[in-house]
């Protein structure tokens, strides 16, 4: 059985079953026969697995998948990785063995368990080299960076964010506030620290009591929505050295983009237009949130 995991998403690629010889345990003549044709069967089967991993885990010439864990309970996954007939390129992509008990379904999310640990790793590396390019885009200065929830949202808005990078813990909520008045809404970005804050809820013209319409965390609400903006979401940890840099020091969201984008500029033209939007504006509220 062939099959990926992503996340919690398990998907079935392919199945098919086979039936081989066991040992021949007659003697005579026919005993070589039985022997040979039990060899050839099992290199058949050999050959058969080799070909069908690589027609759904090479594309474009190159392994699409992150790591491959080979799983049984019989000593094919060895004879497999060791096969010549084993593809090269995916061979460089095992990150481990496990002998399960079962096959098929039951015998898949054995194999999950058994390679916890190792599956974890391989998410580890990944986010330590999308946040280390991520730094090499700050260091370079070369403006194709945002940071913070202001920036990185008025980026999405953009289009030009080619990855949003999330820490899996960010605790901001995405609130819609109406003010019964007037029936404006308007959308604010607060931590459950700042929505203690009365005065965050009231018109800042009129003093009107605002409405919570709607109370969703930005996290679930950047899942849903961040494939309509044309961008990747890439969700990290803090237990990296470099994930906790960036939850620390860049507010816990951030992202990469496509082109360069001034925000300085585009913030002072708001403040020129008197457009300012709830939610972090100041230094003390990027104090409060780190």
């Amino acid at each position: 059985m062939y099959a990926t995991l992503q996340g919690n998403t398990r998907s079935i690629l392919h199945k098919f079953t086979v039936d081989l010889p066991k040992k021949h345990g007659r003697g005579g003549q026919s005993a070589l026969r039985f022997a040979r044709l039990r060899l050839e069967k099992r290199h058949n089967y050999v050959r058969k697995c080799a070909e069908i991993a690589v027609t759904h885990f090479i594309s474009d010439n190159k392994c699409n998948v992150a790591g491959l864990v080979l799983a049984g309970s019989a000593d094919f996954k060895t004879e497999l990785l060791q096969s010549d007939m084993f593809d090269p390129r995916l061979a460089k992509a095992v990150i481990k063995t496990v002998d399960v008990s079962y096959g098929m379904d039951p015998g898949f999310n054995q194999a999950i368990e058994l390679s916890a640990e190792c599956l974890s790793n391989v998410k580890l590396v990944q986010e330590k080299r999308l946040l280390q390019r991520y730094f090499d885009e700050i260091s370079q200065d070369t403006g194709k960076y945002c940071f913070m929830v202001q920036d990185t949202l008025q980026a999405l808005e953009m289009s030009s964010v080619e990855t949003v990078i999330v820490w899996e813990n960010l605790t901001v909520n995405r609130l819609t506030v109406k003010n019964a008045s007037t029936g404006e809404e308007k959308v604010l970005h607060l931590t459950a620290e700042q929505e203690q804050n009365d005065a965050n809820f009231h018109d800042a013209v009129t003093g009107v009591q605002l409405e919570i319409v709607d109370r969703v965390t930005l996290v679930e609400w950047l899942a849903n929505n961040y494939k309509s903006f044309g961008a990747n979401l890439e969700f990290i940890t803090d237990r990296s050295q470099e994930g906790s840099q960036f939850c620390r020091g860049f507010g816990g969201i951030g992202g990469l983009l496509r082109w360069k984008v001034d925000f300085q500029e585009m913030e002072m033209a708001a403040e020129l237009d008197g457009d300012d939007e709830g939610g972090f504006h100041d230094e003390d509220d990027f104090d409060s949130f780190i």
